[in-house]
């Protein structure tokens, strides 16, 4: 018998000084069997850094032809294309052509190879933006991690602050290409 998605609930609350964005989220993800936990968390974190009131979760990482994350016009066209992870750098091509704006936030003990596999072979479009997130940030959040998520998330000059549990993290998001957090 297959397993299936495992639920989580989060309550977000986003203070992005940089952008001028204030907002209060409470989000269901479906984390999918073969999708680990800190994966999962990046995903919601990419909303916070990202969040416009539009933007969506994805069918997950079976719906091979969706991101992630995005946002639509009313008429379908996409806006903003939002990965996670190490994707194929065609996919981002593909993405960043089909879209205003693409995104990826990197992240994983692979990602320098995949940055230079995959980021140093394509021509970027200059709607392409990629970030690296520090790899113990994200530990750290799947340590304390469980499936009642409270995260209050302010960014200030490029700084992310993310407070979850009685605990408080901070990271810098390293900008490998384009403009990610703006």
């Amino acid at each position: 018998m297959a397993r299936g998605a495992t639920i989580y609930r989060a309550n977000l609350e986003l203070s992005d000084v940089d952008r001028g964005v204030y907002a209060e989220a409470t989000l269901t993800l479906a984390r999918h069997p073969s999708e680990t936990l800190e994966r999962t968390l990046v995903r919601l974190l990419a909303f916070a850094l990202c969040y416009e009131p539009e933007l969506e979760f994805g069918r997950g990482v079976s719906a091979t032809d969706e991101p992630d994350l995005w946002s639509r016009e009313g008429d379908g066209r996409v806006r903003r294309w939002i990965e996670v992870g190490q994707p194929d750098g065609k996919r981002l091509v593909k993405a960043a052509r089909q879209s205003e704006r693409a995104t990826v936030f990197a992240f994983g003990p692979g990602a320098p190879r995949w940055r230079q596999a995959q980021l140093a072979t394509i021509d970027a479009p200059a709607n392409l933006s990629v970030a690296r997130l520090d790899d113990a940030f994200v530990s750290s959040l799947a340590s304390g991690a469980d499936r009642q998520l409270r995260w209050a998330v302010t960014v200030s000059e490029g700084i992310v602050f993310l407070t979850t549990g009685g605990e408080s993290y901070e990271t810098s998001p390293e900008t490998w290409l384009g403009a990610p957090l703006a």
